[in-house]
């Protein structure tokens, strides 16, 4: 596992300094604007994505609607938690970024000789331990109601 934290924190290195230069953006806030191009996602939800705090992501989320890069939009299944979505300027903003990234980690596989098929198999790898290590994750039980509140301190 040391070698994949080591990967990561190399990768996030390099990738903050290349999306600085390319386009002025924070390595963060093209985290967020990946995860929400899959699909619209509640701030906690792109936290829990990212292994960041809320607070971070928010402050994120905040700068990128600022920008024009995401909106915030109601969430009809959780009234206080909207739904993040990327906006026609964040696809041109996160298309950039890839495309130009695409060639550099291109070369970087190159120099490390890793071909396609075994990015492929090292993808599935990590994406069968982060299933795993999601399912031992303890579960946060859920707040009472006001309903249960209620009851637990007798006023129902």
């Amino acid at each position: 596992m040391a070698d994949v934290y080591e990967l990561a924190g190399l990768s996030r290195r390099t990738s903050e300094t290349f999306a600085r230069e390319v386009s002025g953006q924070s390595v963060a806030r093209w985290h967020v604007m990946s995860v929400v191009s899959e699909e619209p996602a509640t701030v906690p939800a792109i936290a829990r994505r990212l292994g960041h705090r809320r607070q971070s992501v928010q402050r994120v989320v905040d700068a990128l609607a600022r920008m024009g890069h995401v909106a915030v939009k109601d969430n009809p299944a959780h009234r206080r938690s909207p739904l993040v979505t990327l906006t026609p300027a964040g696809e041109i903003e996160l298309g950039r970024l890839n495309i130009t990234a695409e060639t550099v980690r291109a070369a970087q596989l190159k120099a490390a000789d890793v071909g396609v098929a075994e990015l492929a198999s090292a993808r599935e790898t990590l994406r069968a331990l982060i299933a795993a290590l999601r399912a031992d994750e303890p579960s946060k039980p859920s707040p009472p109601s006001a309903n249960e509140q209620r009851v637990k301190t007798g006023e129902a």
